[in-house]
């Protein structure tokens, strides 16, 4: 894979990192607290894989939850899926086809309808991709919260690397300057939650220019390997192979701390 050219070494960004996080209220909604959840982490994120089967996964977790929940009062147990996929656009339920570029019925790459919110996104290899399927209950019964949250996560990951993120009033997501880095749709069932967040790391932000994406005009995308290439310097840090396996265990760590759950972590 190529390097990546990054504004310094990664020493420096974490110094970066410190500061930003002592002037920075966005871990201000991180749990205060930990919660005694078994919570199990499985981490594919060392390939990408077909959009459909991570999806099927999903609701396979999804349906034994609720059918765990019509004899408890609660889940047992928590899961999260951390993936990369193989190049694909989703839609959300309620999507329009406005929003694509493309001819319907010849996309350039495989299009599916989901049950998520939000409209249409791009999945691909170097991007993450973080699905809780969660039983809020043992949260905060509120999906307003869970957004938030989600997006907390993704701004601890940009924080980490010494990058300010921030949200947009009115909007979901996470941005850097005026371009959108992290994205989400979610869905509930009985409070059991499934899809979820997508930070772009290092992928090819072309298929983007086939869609408007999220639905929302006048706004560019862009990945975290180009907003450090962009903070200037000659110094390479490693490639993309190695920040993303960077930047995925960052994720793993950012969603404990806001979560308030350690992670049993699986490598699947």
């Amino acid at each position: 894979m190529r390097t990546v050219a990054m504004a310094g070494a990664l020493r420096a960004l974490e110094r970066d990192a410190g500061h930003l996080a002592s002037t920075s209220s966005s871990s201000s909604s991180s749990s205060s607290r930990r919660r005694e959840v078994p919570c199990v982490l499985m981490d594919r994120s060392d390939r990408a894989l077909p959009y459909e089967v991570v999806w099927e996964e999903q609701k396979r977790l999804v349906e034994s939850k609720c059918r765990e929940l019509d004899r408890a009062d609660r889940c047992a147990r928590q899961d999260v899926l951390l993936v990369q996929h193989e190049p694909v656009y989703t839609l959300g339920a309620g999507s329009t086809t406005e929003n694509l570029l493309f001819d319907e019925e010849d996309p350039p790459l495989p299009l599916y309808r989901t049950e998520r919110g939000g409209e249409v996104t791009y999945h691909g290899p170097g991007q993450l991709v973080l699905y809780p399927i969660l039983d809020l209950r043992s949260f905060e019964q509120d999906l307003h919260w869970y957004m938030r949250s989600l997006e907390e996560v993704a701004l601890q990951v940009l924080l980490s690397f010494g990058v300010q993120g921030h949200r947009v009033e009115g909007m979901t997501g996470v941005w850097v300057g005026d371009a959108k880095v992290a994205a989400l749709g979610v869905r509930g069932r009985r409070w059991v939650t499934y899809h979820g967040l997508a930070i772009n790391v290092c992928c090819d932000l072309g298929p983007f220019e086939d869609i408007v994406p999220c639905g929302i005009q006048g706004r560019r995308v862009t990945s975290l390997a180009e907003v450090l290439a962009e903070k200037g310097g000659a110094i390479v840090w490693g490639s993309e192979e190695e920040l993303l396996k960077e930047a995925a265990a960052r994720m793993a760590d950012s969603f404990e701390r806001v979560f308030g759950v350690d992670l049993h972590r699986q490598k699947g």
